[in-house]
This record gives C-alpha cells, structure tokens and sequence, in this order.
C-alpha cells in the first residue's frame, strides 16, 4: 500500500492505494469523522483482489481543509474527478456512513462511472442518527467541540484515544475509531468541515438528505449493504428497509460489529466484499437505461391536464 496526493482544482487531495493497477477499481470512500485510514486493516485483503484508491475527502485526513462547499453532491464530484485524474473511468465503490451518501450520490450523478455499490452503515437511508450528531448541529455546537474533542481531556462519550489504549481491557475497534475521530476534531480547520459537512446533511431532527425516493434507479445494479447490529449510530433497521427497497440488494449483518464493521469485523468484512466482486457483474446504466426506470418509477403520476 503506498499513499499519495494529487492536486485538484487548487486542493491538495491525498489517498491509499494498493494492489494491481490492471484489476478492477474498488474505490473505498470513509465517513464524516474518520479517514482513509480506516480502511487500513482490509486494504490489503482487498487489494489481492481488486485496485484499491481510499482517498481522505476533501476536510478530512491529511487533505486539504478550504472553506467551501461540502455537500453530498460537492464530495460525489470531488469522488469522479479524483478517479479520472488517476486515469480511471469506472469504480465498484464502497462507501461508510457519510461515505454511504457519496457512493449513492455518485451512482446517481455519475451513473456511467459506477460498476457496483456497497453500503456500510451508510448514512442517508432514514431519519434516525443518533443524539450526539443531531446535537453538533445545533448553534454554537462549534464552541463545544473542541472541549470534548480535546485529546488530553476524555470524557463518557467520547474518551481520549490514548487513554483507551492504556486500558486493561480490549474495546471494541469501533468504539477506538470513533475516539480517534472526535479527537481529530481539536484541529480548526477539521472541526469547521466536520461542522459544515454534517449540517448538510443532519439536523436538530435527524438526517435530513434521503435517498430511499431514488434507490429504484439502482435496480439492475450490484448493491451489497453491510452493517453492524451493535450499530449505535445509525440503525440496523435503515439496512432493512433499504434491502427490501432494493430488489436484487444482497443485505449481510455482522452481529459482532458496531458502527465499523470493517474495523471491528474485517476478515468477514473482505470475505463479503470479494465474494460480491466475485460473484457479480458489473452494470453501469446509460442513459437509455436511465430514463426508462425513471419512465417506469414515474409512471403512476397523475400529469396536470392543459
């Protein structure tokens, strides 16, 4: 595995990258607290597999972190961009939480670059979040922030990272991760695109983006939705409804697993991932194809007469 960084419209971009350039692409794309190191124990299982970018999204990781636009839409650009840059044109990709809204951003925006998707505790299939998200997105949340995310001050919620690893019991990873990704949030420039990033997509109330109007325009595309039972964050119950909206969607469970499957499952977590490459066929849409789903998922509108 080796990490670089390209430019991109004036940004610097960086991400993973491992296995053989002449395999299939597999785009792994990480959530809002997180970055491309959390894919760091199934890259290389992956990679026997398939050519693996991760990339740190723009805000997060060792990229840059401009004030600017970071919405769904704005990440899924930044996403097809960086996989033409790298002389890619298509991508199975593989998004977790916020990550999980990008991969359906891109498949609906770029429909021709995407060969497959899998979904991992991925945001933007209900309203339910949990109450700490909804609470960073309240007014002034910015001024509290850097108190809990302090490295040197731990707390219930969110303990500091170096202090769960003096502790003489193992935690589960996802609860690890999670501590390393609020204790990144003591950096400004991180807390203010963690702060803009969520508001676009979670309020006081919930999660306020929803693609579950849309998922009929990925029938006839590989899905494959991956998450923990133990998930705390995002119900287990939105990868349900999201298999049953999904014909054709394969939905796997990892019963041991919280918010992290990969982290905390990451054996299974390849296993499930490469038995869906293996398994499947890749099927972007072109946009004869495109507009008949739309024609046919619209077909029961009632159409103003003239």
């Amino acid at each position: 595995m080796r990490t670089a960084a390209v430019s991109l419209h004036g940004h610097r971009i960086s991400y993973r990258e491992a296995g053989d350039p002449r395999l299939p692409v597999l785009l792994l794309v990480h959530g809002i607290t997180s970055s491309s190191a959390t894919w760091e124990p199934v890259i290389p299982g992956l990679a026997e597999h398939a050519h693996v970018i991760a990339p740190d999204l723009l805000g997060h990781g060792e990229s840059d972190k401009p004030a600017t636009d970071y919405s769904l839409g704005a990440l899924a650009s930044l996403v097809r961009d960086l996989l033409l840059r790298l002389g890619h044109d298509r991508a199975s990709v593989v998004g977790h939480s916020l990550g999980g809204g990008v991969a359906m951003q891109f498949a609906y925006q770029y429909y021709e670059h995407c060969d497959r998707m899998v979904l991992v505790s991925s945001g933007g299939l209900g309203r339910e979040v949990s109450l700490a998200l909804r609470a960073a997105t309240l007014p002034g949340a910015e001024l509290v922030l850097p108190v809990i995310a302090h490295r040197r001050v731990p707390t219930p919620a969110w303990p500091c990272p170096r202090l769960l690893e003096r502790l003489p019991i193992r935690l589960q990873p996802s609860m690890v991760e999670a501590a390393r990704g609020y204790a990144s949030l003591a950096d400004l420039p991180a807390r203010s695109a963690f702060v803009h990033t969520l508001r676009s997509v979670v309020g006081p109330g919930g999660q306020r983006v929803s693609a579950t109007d849309r998922l009929y325009l990925a029938q006839g595309r590989p899905t494959l939705i991956v998450w923990g039972a133990g998930d705390t964050l995002i119900p287990v119950a939105h990868a349900r409804a999201a298999h049953a909206a999904l014909a054709g969607s394969t939905l796997e469970v990892f019963e041991k697993s919280g918010h992290f499957p990969h982290q905390d499952e990451p054996a299974r977590f390849v296993r499930t991932v490469v038995d869906f490459l293996q398994t499947t066929q890749t099927s972007p849409l072109d946009r004869a194809a495109l507009r008949a789903l739309l024609t046919a998922g619209e077909a029961g509108d009632q159409r103003p007469s003239r």
